[in-house]
């Protein structure tokens, strides 16, 4: 059995497939699949929700229904990657694989379509549903995964009140810019991320022109030191360095880097609140804008 994506529209990214509910093994439990909203209250909301991408960790964790959600993947117990870091450490820590999870008995496993494959295969084949979502790739996919989680939870009014609470928040972070200083997202291995990706659009929302876009990079990819340094941006906001010796994170070390750091005001990226399309995106749009008028000032 296969949750249709059109049930949301043409955003909607989720499947759960429930071959146990099929042959009448594994857990039996049966999900709606005609298109119509269920209440909160609805018998088929499922009781023992896991949990094992970052990112549906989160979106889980603000939606779940108290005693709902079971279980989070364990790099949501991170703070430097996990904007809920805290929260996380109130459930059951899992590292994605099917045998842990299968043990902890789920009548639901939501998950990201990046994660382990042979652990969601595994686990279908064992009768247990998995609802996989896309990362959002853009500020626009943000309601629709919150809605997908709605949906898969039975939590539906809830996932609605979080998507009106995020759009009103999203619509006043929005300065009407007369000058758009030009920025550089530049991360480890001098990648870059484009107007086309979650990073771009906060910038882009915070009053930033990217210039990854001048350079030729509207998906994002690799720019060498030398195109940073002839692009001489306004900004350049790049990722904290975890700790160890890391050779990819070198060159956010170099000179050229540094220098065009300390021309101005600048900014280092909040890992935790880029990494996920989540409501905790706004702050990393929040701290764009106060960088932005703060080089306003200067």
């Amino acid at each position: 059995m296969v949750l249709n994506r059109h049930i949301l529209g043409p955003f909607l990214a989720l499947s759960m497939t429930l071959p146990g509910a099929v042959a009448g093994q594994g857990h039996g439990r049966s999900v709606a699949v005609s298109g119509e909203v269920r209440s909160d209250t609805a018998p088929e909301r499922p009781q023992r929700v896991v949990s094992m991408n970052l990112c549906t960790d989160q979106l889980a964790m603000m939606l779940a229904a108290p005693g709902q959600l079971l279980s989070v993947g364990h790099l949501s117990t991170d703070p430097r990657g996990s904007a809920m870091a805290d929260q996380a450490g109130n459930y059951t820590i899992n590292h994605g694989m099917a045998e842990e999870i299968w043990l902890m008995q789920p009548d639901l496993v939501i998950t990201g379509s990046f994660s382990n494959r042979a652990t969601v295969d595994m686990l279908r084949r064992l009768g247990v549903p998995v609802a996989v979502l896309e990362p959002a790739y853009g500020l626009s996919d943000i309601p629709d995964r919150i809605r997908e989680v709605g949906v898969a939870l039975g939590r539906e009014e809830a996932a609605e009140e979080v998507v009106r609470d995020f759009e009103t928040r999203l619509a006043a972070l929005q300065d009407d810019v007369a000058h758009r200083p030009r920025a550089a997202l530049y991360y480890a291995n001098g990648y870059t991320s484009g107007d086309k990706t979650l990073a771009g659009e906060i910038i882009a929302t915070a009053g930033f022109d990217n210039i990854a876009t001048e350079a030729g990079f509207p998906m994002g990819g690799v720019m060498p030191l030398e195109v940073l340094a002839l692009s001489d941006p306004d900004a350049v906001i790049s990722g904290k360095p975890y700790p160890g010796a890391s050779r990819s994170e070198e060159i956010l070390d170099h000179p050229v880097v540094r220098a065009l750091r300390e021309k101005s005001v600048g900014a280092v990226l909040t890992d935790r609140d880029w990494i996920c399309g989540t409501p905790h995106v706004l702050r990393a749009v929040e701290e764009m804008r106060d960088v932005r008028r703060a080089m306003e000032t200067e």
